[in-house]
């Protein structure tokens, strides 16, 4: 079973859905025991980041969190909440990934929120990238970006490039919304789910 963390993010049934299309066991859920039994966890998101940490916090699963072993995928802001801060609410989140969340510069040609179809540029191919090609479209709407480091995967451009996707261990994040992806973010999602074993 696929855990997707109950975050009250907006996109929280899409999720689900894209998990039933693929014919994968999926339980929105804030109870602990199903998120540490669960063979994957998801953590999506559609709003502020403080919002999103109080509501973890409240439901005491910050710690839970931070220890699971098996592979996690935050999607969107679950991305972000990954990270050690975010400039958004300067809020303190999850700390599994170095750094902090800040809002994308406004550059000339390049609107906030970054909104719509973007291509994202993949180095070496990852695993949650199999049978996907470098230069794929992805869905983005976001106003903030993570930082790059060494667990930057993939990077799209807007304005400035930043990361797309990050990995550090079994920890993932895609800045992108794959249920709202077509054929390639459908791909991610099932590619993700081969590394949980539910398949």
């Amino acid at each position: 079973m696929i855990a997707i963390v109950d975050t009250g993010g907006a996109n929280i049934g899409s999720v689900v859905d894209a998990f039933s299309r693929l014919g994968v066991d999926s339980k929105l859920t804030a109870d602990p025991n199903l998120i540490q039994e669960a063979k994957g966890v998801v953590l999506p998101g559609v709003g502020a980041a403080a919002d999103s940490m109080a509501r973890i916090q409240d439901q005491g699963l910050v710690e839970i969190l931070q220890k699971l072993s098996q592979p996690v995928l935050g999607i969107c802001l679950g991305m972000q909440l990954l990270f050690e801060r975010s400039e958004e609410g300067d809020v303190t989140c999850l700390g599994l990934l170095p750094g902090k969340v800040r809002r994308l510069p406004a550059e000339k040609g390049a609107r906030i929120p970054h909104m719509g179809w973007n291509r994202v540029q993949c180095g070496d191919q990852d695993p949650l990238f199999a049978g996907i090609k470098n230069g794929a479209w992805f869905y983005f709407v976001h106003s903030y970006a993570a930082p790059k480091g060494d667990f930057t995967v993939a990077e799209v451009e807007h304005g400035n490039r930043f990361p797309a996707v990050v990995a550090k261990g079994s920890v993932y994040g895609v800045q992108f919304h794959p249920e709202r992806s077509g054929t390639s973010g459908a791909a991610l999602l099932k590619n993700f789910v081969g590394m949980t074993g539910c398949n």
